[in-house]
């Protein structure tokens, strides 16, 4: 055998001994301080063999730093009553074990995406921020900053609870007053405020509502790059998205244009749309294509309601910063009708449209398949039956990444923070914030 596969059937082998494999045995034999980063594969998954290589640099990453976080791995489809116990419904699914909670990652398969995860959510619920330096060095480090600042109390304690359950999403910290930068000014004692976007914001309960909705609307930064993990986590803030749909790969002076106008109207405007709009941009149209069943051309200008697969386009083409916000103020006041949805009808539609686009792919990347398919099976039904299984496997695993009940999902990727300005202000008026039901039928 070559000294160089020799070499490398050794790395895999050593970074492999810190991956466990796990059998339904594990309930009985796992200790009850036990941390587990578990994958649940089937052995005939593509993406799960991808996943492999990515999953030993974790198991043996995480065992060098002396992290308390053990790695395994479950083959579902031999030990179902494990994966019925963890709720798996796609593969791979990720999942963290820690005391008696499961968590579901549902962000990238990248090394540091699940690795930021596992370190997040094994740590401490709140983490003390004791020194000025140290606060100044997290703010440096974190796009997004919730922190509680004060003693005891009950918003506190409220916070505290609130953390248990978004811990998935973002890290949360407390601190004293002494330790904020002298750009803080506080209201009220003690307080949460968040830190984002070169400023910062207190969470008022009158005008926010509950502390969770809260700070699941401000996790995000006001402008950033979404891509379709990014989308399925802006589902639970029941905000729409306001996107630039372009092609980083071959950018243009129209493009540009399009995210700078996008991002001038996310600022500008923060205070008049920051409740019921997220802004951003996305690289590509393959996923606004499945959605709208169409080829959007690039740029564009879309507004997705992310909560029901509804979606709005502008009347006309938007050139200008003014004609952007007279088409965003047409959508929140019901001028403009959502388009799409998730009904069966739609769901209908969307399968012929997957099967046409699956039969297409057939043929444009691989002919003698599309050839095989035509004179052994028929192509029609063929194909159909082959889009099916690709657009049910595909809502297999939407499902799965949007299941919620007692899971929750990753944040979002991290960028450095601008310089700390004066207070934010949200907006505030006497109408009262849609409700998700109003912003569904919108």
């Amino acid at each position: 055998m070559p000294l160089g596969s020799l070499t490398f059937l050794l790395s895999i082998a050593t970074v492999s001994a810190f991956v466990e494999e796990l059998d339904d045995t594990f309930k009985d034999t796992r200790m009850p301080d036990e941390i587990w980063l578990i994958q649940f594969y089937a052995p005939w998954c593509t993406y799960c063999k991808q996943l492999d290589p990515v999953w030993y640099e974790i198991g043996a990453e995480l065992k060098s730093m002396g992290s308390p976080v053990n790695v395994g791995k479950v083959d579902a489809t031999a030990h179902t009553n494990f994966a019925k116990e963890f709720r798996v419904g796609g593969y791979p699914a990720i999942k963290l074990l820690k005391d008696d909670l499961k968590y579901n990652y549902r962000g990238p398969r990248t090394k540091d995406g699940i690795m930021e995860f596992a370190d997040r959510v094994s740590g401490p619920v709140v983490r003390p921020l004791p020194s000025q330096q140290l606060f100044q060095n997290v703010m440096s480090r974190h796009d997004v900053l919730f922190v509680y600042l004060g003693g005891p109390s009950d918003l506190k304690e409220k916070y505290i609870s609130v953390a248990k359950e978004l811990i998935v999403h973002t890290y949360f910290f407390s601190a004293a007053r002494n330790i904020l930068p002298k750009a803080v000014i506080l209201q009220e004692y003690p307080a949460v405020a968040v830190f984002k976007d070169g400023t910062y914001f207190l969470y008022d309960e009158q005008h926010d509502g509950d502390l969770a909705s809260w700070i699941n609307r401000e996790r995000f930064l006001n402008y950033l790059q979404i891509d379709s993990y990014t989308l399925y986590e802006m589902g639970d803030t029941s905000k729409l998205v306001a996107l630039a749909i372009v092609d980083e790969r071959n950018p243009t002076e129209e493009s540009i244009r399009y995210k700078t106008m996008v991002e001038r109207v996310a600022t500008e405007y923060k205070d008049l749309y920051s409740k019921e709009f997220q802004f951003g941009h996305m690289d590509g149209n393959e996923y606004i294509n499945g959605l709208i069943m169409e080829e959007l051309a690039m740029p564009s200008i879309i507004v997705l309601n992310v909560s029901n697969d509804g979606y709005f386009l502008p009347p006309n083409k938007v050139e200008t910063k003014e004609q952007l916000v007279k088409f965003i103020d047409g959508v929140l006041k019901g001028r403009i009708k959502s388009q799409g949805g998730n009904g069966y009808y739609q769901c209908f539609i969307r399968i012929a449209f997957n099967t046409k686009t699956t039969v297409t792919n057939i043929f444009t990347k691989a002919p003698l398949l599309g050839a095989f398919l035509v004179v052994v099976f028929g192509g029609g039904g063929s194909a159909m039956c082959y889009g099916l299984c690709m657009a049910w496997r595909s809502m297999r695993n939407t499902e799965a990444m949007r299941d919620t009940e007692d899971e929750e999902p990753i944040a979002g990727e991290r960028v450095e923070p601008k310089q700390l300005k004066g207070p934010g202000k949200d907006k505030k008026t006497e109408t009262k914030a849609k409700n998700p039901a109003e912003k569904k039928a919108d």
